[in-house]
């Protein structure tokens, strides 16, 4: 089967890249911006909250080892969907929760799942919007988590949602990370 392609924003990129890259199945994570009208954005003026952008990460994965539902659900577990235009200290639209799909499939399963959580009490807030267009973040956003483990950023932020992931999704891990 060929790779698919899944893009969540679900606060600062750093975050998501670091927790979708320890997932069997994923074959690449791409920090980059989306969601928004102005062309070209970069880290400085989506960072301004005016372009419309959010930090978003994109995912290549294998389907026949990891399911479009499964990233769903990591995703809705690794931030918190019912804050609008935040996730922890991290406040405004370029952080807001939000899916961009690729595919009419994608939207499908996004709703229905969205729709499962509003069902069981949780005020889900997460946009889902189709993908027009991404832009990959700057290089020196790349492999952030990888390359400094040691900042407290990584260590008070990041760190704590990837052993959540662990933890709780150890049949989705990637053995050989």
């Amino acid at each position: 089967m060929q790779s698919q392609v899944s893009v969540f924003g679900g606060g600062c990129f750093w975050c998501t890249e670091a927790v979708f890259g320890i997932l069997k199945g994923v074959i690449s994570v791409m920090p980059g911006y989306a969601g928004g009208e102005t062309p070209n954005p970069n880290y400085e003026s989506v960072s301004s909250g005016k372009t419309g952008h959010t930090e978003v990460l994109k995912i290549e994965y294998d389907p026949a080892l990891i399911t479009y539902r499964d990233l769903l659900t990591v995703f809705f577990a690794s931030h918190d969907p019912t804050s609008r235009n935040r996730q922890g200290a991290d406040v405004g639209t370029q952080y807001r929760s939000i899916i961009l799909y690729s595919t009419d499939q994608q939207r499908i399963e996004a709703e229905q799942y969205i729709k499962e959580l509003v069902d069981s009490g949780v005020p889900v807030v997460t946009e889902v919007k189709e993908l027009t267009r991404f832009f990959p973040a700057e290089a020196y956003h790349q492999n952030y988590y990888k390359n400094h483990k040691e900042q407290g950023y990584s260590q008070f932020v990041i760190k704590p949602k990837i052993e959540k992931v662990q933890k709780e999704f150890q049949q989705l891990l990637n053995k050989n990370l």
